[in-house]
């Protein structure tokens, strides 16, 4: 029993003793307060023919004997460095985030508020409106399902959209939420997992239809005056927060801006949504050799990927080709600009001016990306994880883009710099039509201009 307790009944008993010296001990005390209870006969005689300190004693002990007997809870400590480990009845810190505060803001009021209003709110918590958000679910919640996750399905997909939003860590996530580091690893994982396998070939495809290469040639047509363009492909450094310490040559993963990293490539149309998306690389490596190593290439440079829809400049046979910057090889199929700082000829220079405004999309799409999906600007998972971490984000990218939602700001990139990669033994032919595709749209373009 507990020694306070115990304290406190001896002074009282000795508050008895005091008060009512015929009745001493406590054993004879209650007995007689039983019995007089207990007797129907004399209901009055315990007020009138004994003290009233007896009855006050054994009222005061009896409730305090109740209390020992049925403690009550502590209040737990409210604390942000110790979260509940069970989702159902989170931490204060948590409340916020529980599941019940989840579900009673997506299923009893969301439809209350009005529109503007309610995807507001919800792209400031996960990055995009509440019916793409729904999507979103909708479309993992049977892969999730199976794989008998603990937590609802949209509960989970919200607090993975949080933290590639916010670019919060799996421990700062941990805390918000009432869970377990460990466990926000593992949902992470999964629902990225899904998004960059089950979600990637519904969102990203290579124009190869006839309709949809068409309207992207066309819109790219109106953008630089250049015919035949089907994409913009550009790489971009994905910083990682930090790298294991037992990785192999860690020295690959340093970027020419100093940071350890993995590449991106894409391939973006006139919308800025991505056709093809690669992360094969670690930091180190350049645009070229990313390239070069991709499945986009290869199915390319092995005719796997047949674009039926070529034109016809100045008596040069021009297929649908894609645009990249200088850091790319020169290909049939991808054409870069004359030089870097436009010190070719007027038309090599109008040439180049086109083919900024192309590859201008990507530019924007990349900045697009890693400007909605903060956690792409110092990527806080495991090496390993990684690479479906990166394709994730693109996924969803699309998904906004398609629905169009509000664009972010745009995250800027460091300026690039580098000389033209030499060509290899088996692109040689690639080039050299290449390098003749380029001279006629320079031509033609540069002629256009001047007979205006």
């Amino acid at each position: 029993m507990d020694q306070s307790f115990l304290l406190m009944l001896t002074n009282l008993l000795h508050l008895h003793n005091h008060l009512d010296p015929t009745t001493s001990l406590l054993s004879d005390s209650t007995s007689s307060y039983s019995s007089s209870v207990a007797s129907p006969t004399s209901p009055t005689s315990l007020l009138t023919s004994t003290s009233a300190a007896p009855l006050l004693f054994f009222t005061i002990a009896s409730v305090l004997s109740y209390l020992a007997t049925h403690p009550h809870k502590k209040k737990p400590k409210t604390s942000t460095s110790s979260p509940n480990n069970n989702p159902s009845s989170p931490s204060p810190a948590a409340a916020e985030f529980s599941v019940s505060a989840f579900r009673a803001l997506s299923t009893e009021h969301i439809w209350a508020m009005e529109a503007p209003l309610r995807d507001a709110q919800w792209r400031s918590l996960y990055g995009l409106s509440y019916p793409v958000f729904t999507t979103v679910v909708d479309k993992l919640k049977p892969y999730i399902t199976q794989s008998q996750l603990s937590l609802p399905s949209d509960y989970a997909v919200a607090m993975v959209l949080s933290r590639l939003f916010h670019g919060f860590s799996a421990k700062t996530l941990a805390t918000r939420y009432g869970l377990e580091p460990y466990l926000i690893s593992k949902i992470t994982n999964m629902v990225t997992r899904l998004l960059a396998t089950k979600l990637y070939p519904e969102f990203i495809k290579i124009p190869v239809s006839r309709r949809r290469l068409v309207e992207t040639t066309q819109g790219f047509q109106e953008l630089t005056s250049l015919p035949n363009i089907c994409g913009a492909i550009d790489g971009t450094a994905v910083r990682l927060q930090h790298l294991p310490s037992e990785t192999v040559n860690s020295s690959m993963y340093y970027s020419r801006y100093g940071f350890p990293s993995i590449l991106l490539q894409v391939v973006a149309d006139h919308k800025k949504l991505f056709w093809d998306v690669c992360v094969k690389a670690p930091g180190g490596f350049d645009d070229a050799t990313h390239f070069r190593d991709s499945l986009l290439y290869n199915r390319l440079i092995s005719g796997d990927i047949v674009w039926d829809k070529g034109v016809n400049v100045r008596g040069e046979h021009v297929r649908p080709y894609i645009v990249g910057d200088w850091c790319f090889p020169l290909l049939s199929f991808l054409l870069t600009p004359f030089s870097g700082n436009r010190t070719g000829s007027p038309a090599e220079n109008a040439y180049d001016e086109a083919l900024l405004k192309g590859r201008k999309m990507v530019e924007e799409a990349i900045g697009l990306l890693k400007g909605r999906w903060k956690i792409l600007q110092n990527l806080n998972v495991g090496l390993s994880h990684a690479p479906q971490t990166v394709v994730a984000c693109c996924v969803l990218h699309n998904l906004c883009q398609i629905a169009r939602e509000p664009e972010p700001e745009l995250w800027r990139e460091p300026e690039e710099n580098g000389s033209p990669p030499r060509v290899l033994e088996n692109e040689k032919s690639f080039y050299y039509y290449g390098g003749s595709a380029r001279q006629a749209l320079a031509d033609d373009i540069y002629q256009r201009l001047s007979s205006r």
